[in-house]
């Protein structure tokens, strides 16, 4: 495992989300062993597997994925049915939801939205 979720809460439109704690070293990130990152709402935001990292107050929830390589850090949001992967950062106040897929060697800065035709009621999920 990558990481372990805390005791560390907040409380967020509802969703409960844990501070996360590296179990190992990720040099490519600069994360060592007992770093603390930013918040998930269950280890079903962030992958356990690759590079992929959450920082400081930044924040993942709802059915939102990050994984790969890549970053979420200040206090960019990553929440809905996005996707975040690749080598994407997402950084500063950037909100990423909806239906959206971030990838590559992408760094927005402001918010990124995507919705489906059929259904857009669940873009918080």
């Amino acid at each position: 495992m990558k990481y372990e979720l805390t005791d560390d809460t907040i409380s967020l439109y509802g969703h409960t989300l844990h501070r996360i704690k590296a179990l190992k070293d990720i040099p490519s990130r600069g994360v060592r062993i007992g770093d603390l990152g930013g918040y998930v709402e269950s280890v079903n935001n962030l992958s356990q597997d690759g590079n992929a990292w959450v920082y400081g107050s930044a924040q993942v929830f709802g059915n939102a994925y990050v994984y790969g390589n890549a970053q979420v850090y200040d206090i960019a949001w990553v929440f809905g049915n996005a996707r975040v992967y690749g080598d994407a950062r997402m950084n500063g106040c950037a909100r990423v939801f909806g239906y959206t897929r971030v990838s590559g060697d992408t760094n927005p800065k402001e918010s990124v939205k995507s919705e489906r035709k059929k259904k857009n009621s669940d873009w918080l999920a």
